[in-house]
């Protein structure tokens, strides 16, 4: 007790006696008493200061007079000792207390005394070298807290007089030393910068810094820093140019690297680099370092440092340095717009579309002079916008075809209809693995021959629908068994080839079978091969009639035909059939060729995509969000940088071009071949890098030159146990999920028939970043030097010459969509369930785009039943407005499957609500393989509040159809647009409200008198309680004035629909709930939709409970478990925001920015890793978790 006590008195003295001090200096200075005595309580402060922390604390107190009374006495006083003494107090303050203390003194004044107390130092002769030393180390403490700093030194003249300091006492490094430091603060200004350089600073910034030397490193350091904050003016750095001192940066930067091997300087060289940084900025920077070898100092250096991993600050450092040095390159394309031309039956007079078809032919629009590195300064691309939001005013388009499109195929002699197919993974020689089907019992005798000899077989529509089991029946049927594969013959199996199904006007079939109808339908005929193919001895040619029909590169992968006019082809097939028992029960493969062959595409589309064609179930296992490598994108762009440094390593090979029909699909064995010639598909060209690498480039949306992300594509000819690496290298979005663990799709057909037939998400090594690759201004929307972004994945496949397909997301072609409306309205049962298939309108290329109408039929013909049939309230919904967003359409099937099924809900349900749905709003796009647009070139989702019925027929017919019911009285319920989402995960809903737009629009209006219903936020409630992937946290229901023509919020204003929402689903996984830590599929994607269902019937129940026989306490416990929720106390999620934070290894490693690296971020994290809660399991196949 009595050490407490003494300890308190001696506090409370220490207190008091710097409270006296302070009080007796204050006294002096009104006093004006002699200096001795100022001299010697400045002392004692000085004592108290440098010796107790609870001191300084006390005189910077909130309060406290100390500082003024410190300030005031150094302003005033003429000895020599006191105004030294007051400057080693501030020093100690400043020191220690970090940046509070510094702008507690800068907003006393003390910035513009301190530096007139320079001015007033520097006129005294001599100079007195301690006074010097103090003021500058207290104004390079202070400057950088006070905004304006560098204009109060340049008014005051303080720049030479420091700068003149240096000069005269080089060789003094204890007073060069804190000069140097208020250098790098004055050139924080670039004015300051300016006259700095014009005075001669760079130059003697390079008398200072030199080869390694073991002393004076510190001093070294700052001249660096100095040096990089001046560089950053473009005058200086050219200066810097101009006296060749690049040149001179690489080679103290060599030296240093190599003499310090124990890593002891490490800021000393990463003080060069950022020189180097500032410099490249400019475009005679970038020249004279690629001039001076640049390039390939700084990336032998760097490997060398990737060893040690403290060393990460100099590597990422240099990456972005090359990256920003490596000459930007134009794609190698002859133009951006898409390959495909559509001619639009209306060209609007004013607008981007309008720009684009008035665009000479002659003009490049691939690059433009903003593509040369010019000096552009802008800020580090760091856009968060939403998906839905993305290049809203990029709308470019394009025309290249100046005669029109028929859009009437009927009666038109199209290609033929090639289906892929594959059998078994032989066991023995693998050379002989091709693909096929089963052979019919009609089959020729010779196919089980030595020879093998191939079929070729011809399908017609009515002998599909009518001969027994034909050879695709047997494909379809869903209630095969896998067993079958294993019985079938072994020579047949390894059989593998194509089915070609080919309308053939009835003219040109006499050689074929007798009787042909007018429809061009053909019956099952099978001819025997004659001739040998090239690739496989047991593949072959047949003649007809005098044609020869050649099988295609592979017989695994196409059909090519020789003829110079009509030729119809037929292609064998040897196929094992193979059915899994809980396999789609909404798939029929005979329907979807039916239904292809009505589909009409613009690049008229002949074959079809083995996965459309046989279906897709999800996997039996769980696939974890990929966990990402360490420095795994460091590492891409190192090997992108050694394209530069080893040219000569470098094949270039094109290997597939849709540009150029005439190209030839190279013979070699080891090159991969690509085809996207299917529905849905997109791929533009292919060439190969090195031996196992290829860079993929991917069309633009019809009518357009950009929105380039959707991919679906085919490859065929690879080897196992081999490491091949794809880079798609023209994707537009800043940033992507495949930054945080997406993969992928990927099909295997050989997979497929070993059962497997599912999508699964593959590939490691996986990053998206910015590559070298420039866009032309036309083609970023009249923005100058933008880069393209890069995704790049690597992928062993697990069979030879296997057909794979790769996708961006689960494809779900508008075939498909056909296929499973007619299959779900033939499986009905019409006394229970009321579905009707209606066509909205016909597409710009004479598509149909579905309306479907379902409820439950009326009780019986009684009055009132038939009353409460009619006035049920209306649901519409819609999805697949963005083609690229084929999540949405998997969402809609779960929908779809659900309202048809015999759950005793979904009846319920349906006697609660009618339901319109146009499943896919921009069916031309989905076909054609678009990413965002519809032919029009334009993003439907932005054309509601003005559709043109000629350019964008299914919203204008959609808006009319919700306009009608508002206009009867029988306003929608609800209204849904499906989305997807390439930026956050889980599954989110965006609504809409006045009163959160405002809170979100105006800072001081969250006391707003506006009164609503909170009933928007009803549903997004209920579903954050039954659906697993839904997360309520990432809704949001502000109207963002960029989202005005959009469907939600024209429904909303216009029609007049409270709950008007946009779901958006992720393309990569949840975060939360079940699912966390998952990557998302088509199962949960379905299940989302059904359970949208659940929360519509829930929702029904909160609206209107006297329908309903519930005990009314039930209802209440219900009411309040979603009313608990609904309730808006504070401002909603802003809707651009982003559930990912900026991507910690991803820099700007193009030249269109000089914004700072964040320095701190550099050197303590240098590379991503992923945090606690980001840890998953790696995507192998010994970490998948098998489901019960």
């Amino acid at each position: 007790m009595s050490k407490l006590k003494v300890a308190s008195e001696k506090s409370l003295t220490n207190n008091s006696r710097i409270v006296g001090l302070l009080a007796q200096l204050e006294k002096i200075n009104t006093e004006s008493t002699e200096s001795d005595t100022a001299r010697y309580v400045t002392s004692k402060i000085l004592h108290l200061a440098q010796s107790q922390e609870k001191t300084r604390k006390e005189m910077t107190a909130k309060g406290s007079t100390g500082m003024e009374v410190l300030l005031s006495t150094l302003e005033n006083t003429k000895d020599l000792q006191t105004t030294l003494n007051i400057l080693s107090i501030l020093v100690e303050l400043v020191s220690a207390g970090g940046g509070r203390r510094a702008s507690f003194l800068v907003a006393k004044g003390g910035s513009q005394l301190l530096l007139q107390l320079l001015v007033n130092a520097s006129k005294d002769s001599p100079l007195n070298e301690e006074l010097m030393v103090h003021i500058h180390a207290v104004l390079a403490k202070i400057g950088p807290k006070d905004k304006k700093f560098g204009v109060k030194a340049r008014i005051n003249g303080t720049l030479n007089i420091t700068l003149n300091l240096v000069k005269q006492n080089l060789q003094n490094h204890r007073l060069v030393l804190p000069c140097l430091q208020l250098l790098r603060v004055y050139s924080a200004n670039s004015v300051n910068s300016v006259s700095l350089g014009k005075n001669g600073v760079v130059e003697l910034m390079f008398k200072i810094i030199g080869p390694f030397s073991k002393k004076n490193s510190g001093l070294m350091k700052v001249a660096l820093d100095t040096l990089a904050a001046l560089l950053k003016s473009k005058t200086n750095a050219r200066r810097a140019v101009d006296r060749g001192y690049v040149q001179v940066l690489l080679t103290i930067y060599v030296d240093w690297h190599r003499h310090d091997n124990r890593h002891r300087n490490m800021l000393i060289r990463k003080g060069i680099l950022q020189s180097l940084k500032s410099v490249t900025n400019i475009k005679l920077g970038r020249k004279a370092f690629i001039d001076a070898n640049g390039m390939k100092i700084l990336y032998n250096t760097s490997q060398e440092c990737l060893a040690v991993r403290t060393l990460d600050p100099l590597v990422n450092t240099s990456s972005l340095i090359m990256r920003k040095c490596f000459p930007k390159n134009r794609l190698p394309l002859p133009t951006i717009k898409s390959s495909f031309h559509f001619q639009l039956p209306v060209i609007p007079v004013t607008g981007p579309v309008a720009q684009l078809y008035s665009l000479p032919p002659e003009v490049d629009d691939v690059v433009d002079e903003s593509d040369d590195n010019d000096d552009i300064d802008l800020e580090a691309e760091n856009e968060t916008e939403n998906e839905d939001d993305l290049d809203k005013n990029f709308k470019d388009y394009d025309l290249i075809s100046k005669e029109p499109k028929p859009l009437v195929f009927e009666g038109k002699v199209r290609g033929p209809i090639v289906v892929p197919t594959a059998g078994e993974e032989a066991s023995g020689n693998s050379g002989n693995l091709r693909k096929g089907v089963t052979v019919k019992s009609n089959v020729s005798p010779k196919g089980d021959e030595g020879d093998k000899k191939c079929t070729f077989i011809d399908l017609a529509k009515e002998d599909i629908k009518d001969n027994g089991r034909t050879l695709h029946q047997q494909l379809g049927d869903q209630n095969r068994t896998i067993s079958s594969v294993h019985g079938l013959n072994n020579d047949i199996v390894k059989a593998l080839d194509r089915i070609t199904l080919q309308n053939i006007p009835s003219q040109t079939a006499s050689g074929f079978t007798a009787g042909m109808k007018k429809d061009y339908s053909l019956p099952l005929t099978v001819f025997s091969c004659t001739k040998a193919c090239p690739h496989m001895t047991t593949c072959g040619n047949v003649l007809f009639e005098g044609r020869t029909v050649q099988l295609g590169k592979l017989c695994c992968t196409g059909v090519e035909t020789e003829d110079d006019e009509d030729t119809e082809s037929t292609s064998s097939v040897e196929q094992a059939s193979v059915e899994v028992s809980d396999g789609p029960t909404l798939h029929d493969s005979d329907l979807y060729i039916e239904i292809v062959k009505n589909t009409k595409s613009v690049p008229e589309y002949s074959e079809v995509a083995y996965p459309d064609y046989f279906g897709h179930i999800p996997p039996p296992f769980k696939e974890p969000i990929l966990e990402r490598p360490y420095g795994v994108q460091r590492t891409k762009i190192a090997q992108d940088i050694e394209r530069l440094i080893h040219q000569s390593d470098i094949i270039d090979r094109v290997v597939y071009d849709l540009d150029n029909p005439n190209y030839t699909i190279p013979e070699d064995g080891d090159i991969l071949k690509f085809n996207s010639k299917f529905e849905s598909g997109n791929l533009r060209k292919v060439i190969q890098i090195r031996k196992n690498e290829y860079d993929l480039i991917l069309n633009s949306d019809i009518n357009s030159n950009h929105y380039h992300q959707w991919f679906y594509f085919e490859v065929s000819g690879m080897r196992p146990g081999v490491a091949y690496r794809f880079n798609i290298i023209n994707c537009e979005k800043s940033n992507s999920q495949f930054n945080y663990g997406m993969q992928p799709l990927m099909y295997s057909v050989q997979e497929a028939l070993n059962a497997r037939p599912w999508w699964t998400r593959v590939g490691t090594d996986i990053c998206y970043y910015k590559n070298h690759f420039s866009r032309s201004s036309i083609a970023a929307g009249g923005q100058k030097g933008k880069s393209y972004y890069t995704i790049t994945f690597t992928i062993n496949f697990p069979h030879k010459d296997d057909v794979c397909y790769f996708a961006y997301h689960y494809p779900y072609t508008y075939s498909t969509l056909q296929m499973h409306l007619q299959k779900l309205e033939s499986a009905h049962n019409p006394q229970q369930i009321y579905f009707r298939k209606d066509v909205l309108c016909e597409t710009l290329s004479g598509n149909s785009c579905p309306l479907v109408t379902i409820t439950a039929m009326p009780e019986s013909n009684y009055y009132e039943h038939i009353c409460q049939f009619r006035n049920r309230p209306y649901v519409f919904l819609s999805a697949r407005v963005h083609p690229g967003e084929t999540n949405a359409s998997w969402v809609m099937k779960g929908t779809l499957e659900y309202l048809m099924s015999n759950n005793p809900t979904a009846q319920n349900l349906r006697e609660c609500y009618i339901f319109k749905i146009v499943p896919m709003l921009n069916p031309d796009g989905v076909i054609n393989g678009n990413h965002r647009c519809s032919l029009s070139g334009e993003d439907l989702n932005r054309q509601w509040q003005s559709p043109n019925p000629d350019l964008h027929p299914t919203i204008y017919h959609a808006k009319g159809l919700l306009q009608y019911l508002a206009a009867v009285k029988r306003l929608p319920l609800v209204y849904c647009d499906y989305h997807g989402h390439s930026r956050k995960k889980n599954v989110f809903m965006y609504g809409c409200s006045i009163k959160e737009t405002v809170w979100h629009t105006n800072d001081n209006a969250t006391s707003c008198d506006v009164v609503e219903d909170t009933g928007y936020r009803t549903l997004p409630k209920i579903l954050s309680h039954i659906a697993p992937a839904f997360c309520m946290s990432s809704c949001s229901f502000v109207v963002e004035k960029s989202k005005e023509s959009t469907a939600r919020v024209v429904v909303w204003r216009e029609i007049g629909v409270q709950r008007s929402y946009t779901m958006e689903s992720t393309l990569c996984g949840c975060d939360q709930g079940k699912y966390k830590g998952l990557q998302i599929g088509t199962r949960e994607l379905e299940e989302m939709g059904a359970k949208f269902c659940v929360g519509l019937l829930r929702l029904k129940r909160l609206t209107s409970p006297l329908e309903y026989n519930m005990p009314s306490s039930l209802l209440d416990l219900e009411n309040d478990l979603i009313e608990s929720g609904c309730k808006v106390t504070s401002p909603t999620t802003y809707v651009l925001d982003e559930d990912e934070p900026r991507f910690l290894e991803e820099v700007d490693y193009s030249a269109e920015s000089n914004d700072e690296l964040d320095i701190e971020l550099a050197e303590h994290v240098g590379d991503y890793e992923p945090s606690a809660q980001e840890e998953v399991l790696s995507d192998s196949e010994s970490s998948r978790t098998y489901l019960p």
